[in-house]
């Protein structure tokens, strides 16, 4: 068991190494350059979009901003608490600026993936939107077999991987640990809720998603902001601190090991991508079920999740943890958010309670957003009559999270997720064109409406 468990490792360290990072990364590069720096330029009005109604759309499932909160949902999660902290802990600060650098180049994959998702979705015999990579690898590449694959890849992750043992694990521990609530207790009422949420379909889930998340963003970077505030004195500093320790190697010091620059490269992209999921095809699921006529417009609005996840939610993480110094502690993951909380806002009660509260929200709102990922799979492998047995068995599958220890099946779902990325990527490259086309098209159409609307 233990030489599966180290093969198992391997393995996870070998998909995780520095070719898929190469080829997540330099993906965004490429998009980004041929696409016209398209996340700098439009970022101001993809914001603007994301709280404006399109009434005029006569396709979709659910409002653009519904859709980006159901994307949301999965990828602002235990990365933004866990994952900048493993990050730093391993990489030192230099890691926060590689996270930046992969989120701002994955903006542009975001932006790509999800144009895709809109451009090849289809309707199912229910009537739904139905989309994603599968969708884009089987009628715009033209290969089944890679849709397959993504599918399958998928399912696995929202099964065993990030849409539920992590996730469960997550929510009982904080809620035994801050609150004295029993993991049987906390596994009944998350079931009994998971149940609720998902059983009612995507206008359910979005429903949910579209006001929880918002709210657990505010309420944890308004938390974050508190601390940085309470450290303002020491911001300038720690900001050069990030900049300088991308560059060089970070010495050890108190309970940080030291790390090189390497490290520090490997780290923060690893987690950045982790976190925010650009190019790993998880959010154009989410993006087909949107109501617009626009698949470019919808592609605006979907990378905007990627700078609300890493751009603002684990800046504040990761400024909070550099600035109380908690990087330097003997404590990681979300230990040491914890104790930058408390050291931060001087409170030792106060601290910790505010992670714990993040960490189940962000917890709860991830199990939805990937059981919604897991659905559209099974539709794909399946058709519609899968669907309600695979919400039976996602729902068994969260109950069983509070009894079993599955360390394995951590590493083997890391794997996965990983695994997910090369098809979708494969996808990106050979619709390159058509990602570049539809975007002449878009913003050519708008200049000659604009220039039209001046004219009269």
């Amino acid at each position: 068991m233990d030489n599966l468990q180290s093969l198992l490792t391997t393995i996870d360290h070998f998909v995780w190494g520095p070719p898929l990072l190469i080829l997540l990364v330099g993906t965004g590069v490429y998009f980004t350059f041929s696409l016209g720096l398209v996340q700098f330029r439009h970022l101001p009005s993809a914001l603007k979009m994301v709280f404006s109604k399109d009434d005029s759309a006569k396709q979709g499932d659910v409002s653009s901003f519904a859709a980006l909160c159901t994307a949301l949902s999965a990828t602002i999660g235990t990365g933004n608490i866990v994952g900048v902290a493993t990050a730093i802990k391993l990489g030192g600060p230099g890691a926060l600026f590689w996270m930046w650098l992969a989120a701002l180049f994955g903006m542009a994959t975001k932006y790509a993936e999800c144009l895709l998702a809109v451009k090849y979705r289809k309707v199912d015999d229910k009537g739904q939107m139905v989309g994603g990579p599968m969708y884009y690898l089987q009628y715009g590449v033209g290969s089944k077999a890679l849709a397959i694959m993504f599918a399958v890849f998928a399912l696995g992750v929202a099964c065993f991987g990030i849409g539920t043992f992590p996730q469960v694990n997550a929510i009982l521990d904080a809620s035994e640990i801050s609150f004295g609530v029993s993991r049987e207790i906390s596994a009944s009422v998350l079931t009994l809720l998971v149940a609720f949420v998902t059983l009612g379909g995507i206008q359910s889930i979005a429903k949910v998603a579209g006001k929880v998340v918002p709210t657990m963003a505010l309420f944890y970077v308004l938390a974050c902001l508190s601390v940085i505030i309470m450290n303002a004195e020491h911001l300038l500093d720690a900001v050069e601190l990030v900049l300088v320790s991308a560059f060089t190697s970070t010495a050890a010091t108190g309970g940080f090991l030291g790390a090189s620059i390497m490290l520090a490269i490997q780290s923060g992209i690893a987690r950045g991508v982790f976190s925010n999921e650009s190019g790993l095809g998880s959010a154009p699921m989410a993006a087909a079920a949107a109501k617009t006529d626009s698949c470019v417009k919808q592609g605006l609005i979907s990378m905007t999740g990627t700078f609300f996840d890493t751009i603002i939610i684990c800046t504040m993480t990761g400024l909070a943890l550099i600035l109380t110094g908690a990087w330097q502690s003997d404590f990681a993951g979300a230990a040491m958010t914890t104790h930058a909380f408390a050291v931060g806002l001087n409170a030792d009660t106060f601290g910790p309670l505010l992670v714990s509260i993040g960490l189940m929200f962000f917890a709860f709102t991830t199990i939805l957003g990937w059981n919604y990922y897991g659905e559209r799979c099974v539709v794909f492998l399946f058709g519609t009559k899968a669907v309600l047995p695979y919400k039976f068995i996602f729902v068994v599958l969260v109950a069983s999270g509070a009894f079993l220890q599955l360390d394995m099946i951590w590493i083997l779902a890391d794997i996965v997720n990983g695994l997910m990325a090369i098809p979708n990527l494969i996808g990106l490259i050979a619709l390159r064109q058509v990602v570049l086309e539809e975007t002449k098209l878009y913003f050519a159409n708008a200049v000659g409406k604009a220039s039209l609307a001046n004219a009269n």
